[in-house]
């Protein structure tokens, strides 16, 4: 039987201070170490419609994984479930959206990104459509661990622009992949090897296009004990800094096991027999 991952885990969405309405949606399950964060688009509610439907649909996956993972004695074959509940979950609600937008002409068009990570054992498991982002927090240093499937991040792969020129581009929120948009979508899967106290931050654009990685890192540097207070104050500081798009963010800590009963007690005579 694989056992999950010990988690800290902050989860919340804000509409911010422009829009009317919240497109962006998050899912936690705790106890399958399971998390998912989307960021909707389309005409009127039909972002908040995309990106419900994408949490809920592959949130079932993830659960259903879990269960079958219980009874898995090896750490591989619990991992390749997931990676399978994850593709098979994006596919799912990529045609629930897409398949809706069809058949209403108020949903026409309306897509999502998503970003879902499961941890299990010493492995994180990510999954993600979009602009939407992961990083991760280790040894005081932030680093973006995906890579967004959008129009700017192109001209920077292909040498066309600088990542200081793309900072200014009028274009970052122009995505070359989302789900719902198509008949079908490629979710990019990667495995991930986890650290105590890894601190894991999953967001919308509506606080990276606010906030520069500095000012990210420079909070989760004061304020990574409190995860909670961390969190809001990302939030925070995205709003004060325009609040122009919805902003989500998922924390989740990777908290180290806790010594045995017998760890001090084994130590203690390691020590003295040291000294015979």
């Amino acid at each position: 039987m694989q056992k999950n991952t010990a988690l800290e885990i902050f989860a919340q969405t804000d509409t911010g201070r422009v829009r009317s309405n919240n497109e962006d949606a998050v899912w936690v399950n705790l106890s399958c170490g399971s998390v998912i964060l989307a960021d909707g688009m389309g005409g009127y509610n039909a972002g908040e419609v995309a990106s419900r439907m994408v949490t809920e649909i592959l949130g079932r996956q993830l659960e259903k994984a879990d269960a079958k993972r219980a009874a898995q004695p090896a750490l591989a074959a619990a991992l390749s479930l997931t990676q399978a509940a994850l593709k098979v979950g994006i596919a799912e609600a990529n045609r629930a959206i897409f398949s809706a937008g069809q058949a209403r002409p108020d949903y026409a068009g309306m897509g999502t990104t998503v970003v879902a990570g499961v941890f299990q054992g010493n492995f994180l498991t990510v999954a993600h459509v979009g602009d939407s982002r992961l990083y991760r927090w280790r040894n005081q240093h932030l680093e973006q661990i995906t890579r967004d499937h959008s129009w700017l991040e192109e001209q920077i792969a292909s040498g066309i622009m600088t990542r200081e020129q793309a900072l200014g581009s009028r274009n970052k929120n122009l995505v070359t992949r989302a789900v719902g948009v198509e008949q079908n979508v490629s979710p990019e899967i990667v495995r991930y090897e986890i650290a105590d106290d890894d601190i894991y931050l999953f967001c919308s654009d509506g606080l990276n296009d606010m906030l520069h990685d500095q000012a990210i890192e420079a909070t989760l540097r004061a304020l990574s004990a409190n995860l909670d207070l961390c969190g809001l104050q990302l939030i925070q500081s995205a709003n004060e800094s325009g609040g122009r798009d919805n902003v989500s963010v998922i924390l989740v800590r990777v908290i180290p096991p806790k010594p045995t009963l017998f760890a001090y007690p084994m130590r203690w005579w390691r020590q003295l027999l040291d000294r015979v």
